[in-house]
């Protein structure tokens, strides 16, 4: 009796062997696919040179030209807020060298009535969208006339709470979807964003009702000093799409061309009622995650900035746009002074903002004050004028 046993032991270790065997080829051939379905979207190499014709956008020579000057403004932008910042001019700022593809090609391929919610790196996109550039300025020092939206300008305050705007962004595309208007809603979020609850609900919720968003992770490498390697399992981050029913697309986040494209049709495919898309831009931030105590260099190695300053997206389409006779040094040296003077008009309209006071913020915190804050408004505003 014993041998039978016996052998029914080593059969039943010989299945499960073989069953566990076989599980491990079906997760190989299921990573196999997901490597397949989310290639990274690619239009122009770090040479600028064309590699996927078929891709590309349809841009007017002139409009090529004003998504290069809008880029290389932008980087001056990012030098000037960050010597203002440490001239202790400005307050908080999160440094976005780098990022100027992902950033500023995806919202010119927006419309003007576009819904843009942002998290707290996404400055540039509001100017380009309409924000007066002392605006930003405030914002950053704090100053409640730094959110004053302009009447139609459709922005949000920057998200500072990481992933919340997809949420956000979820409920203002179902009002779009409600009232029957045209546009569509866009927000962003880095890499780190994508670990939080709010972004699995948010387009978990946006999926379900078919909503017109636009969801952009830009995956700049590190959550604050988190490697993306160490945050989530993911071959992709585009590939969480999938479990919310919705497209996933992996773009290469330094090529402007490839990001337009994507966002583009991301676009015309929620104004037509096909739902919302997730976008996963492969970008870097040169410098440090804010400017606010964050050391890069006590996570990040030379060889890696080095490797990512190759794929620079103003280099790229800088070239890609002097092959075409269509940028030149006197150009951009024109874009560059521009930017110097606007900003430096700009700081001084910040500068002689009024002094903020407790009772301007109590009196815009609703539009009819309960009674707590009018009985508070009116404490401070006796405060005040002593």
């Amino acid at each position: 009796m014993l041998p039978g046993i016996i052998k029914i032991v080593i059969e039943r270790k010989r299945q499960m062997a073989s069953k566990a065997k076989n599980a491990q080829l079906d997760v190989k051939k299921q990573l196999e696919t997901v490597d397949k379905q989310f290639q990274t979207l690619q239009i122009l190499n770090e040479e600028g040179e064309v590699v996927n014709a078929d891709a590309m956008p349809d841009l007017t020579d002139e409009q090529l030209q004003e998504l290069m000057r809008r880029m290389v403004y932008t980087r001056i932008l990012d030098q000037r807020s960050t010597a203002l910042n440490r001239q202790g001019r400005l307050g908080f700022y999160a440094p976005t060298a780098g990022q100027e593809a992902s950033q500023i090609a995806s919202q010119f391929a927006l419309e003007k009535d576009d819904y843009i919610l942002p998290g707290y790196r996404d400055i540039p996109q509001l100017i380009w969208h309409g924000l007066p550039l002392h605006q930003a300025f405030l914002w950053s020092r704090g100053h409640y006339q730094g959110m004053n939206i302009p009447d139609g300008l459709n922005i949000y305050p920057p998200q500072i709470i990481i992933g919340a705007q997809y949420i956000q962004t979820a409920g203002v595309a179902l009002g779009i979807k409600k009232n029957g208007g045209n546009t569509v809603a866009i927000t962003y979020t880095g890499d780190g964003g994508t670990s939080q609850g709010d972004f699995y609900e948010g387009i978990n919720f946006a999926g379900a009702y078919k909503v017109p968003a636009i969801f952009i992770v830009q995956n700049n490498r590190f959550a604050i000093s988190t490697p993306v390697s160490v945050q989530s399992a993911a071959r992709t981050l585009a590939q969480k799409a999938v479990a919310a029913g919705i497209p996933g697309i992996q773009v290469d986040g330094m090529d402007p061309l490839a990001v337009y494209a994507a966002v583009k049709q991301a676009r015309e495919r929620a104004v037509a009622g096909e739902g919302p898309t997730l976008i996963e831009t492969l970008t870097y931030r040169y410098g440090p995650h804010t400017l606010s105590g964050d050391d890069p260099t006590r996570y990040r190695t030379k060889e890696e900035d080095t490797e990512w300053e190759r794929k620079d997206p103003l280099i790229r389409f800088r070239k890609y746009l002097e092959g075409k006779g269509l940028w030149n040094q006197e150009m951009e040296e024109q874009v560059i002074e521009q930017a110097k003077e606007e900003i430096k008009e700009a700081i001084k309209q910040a500068d002689a903002a009024p002094k903020q006071k407790v009772s301007d913020l109590i009196s815009i915190m609703s539009k009819n004050l309960d009674t707590n804050l009018q009985e508070q408004l009116e404490i401070y505003k006796e405060k005040e004028s002593k």
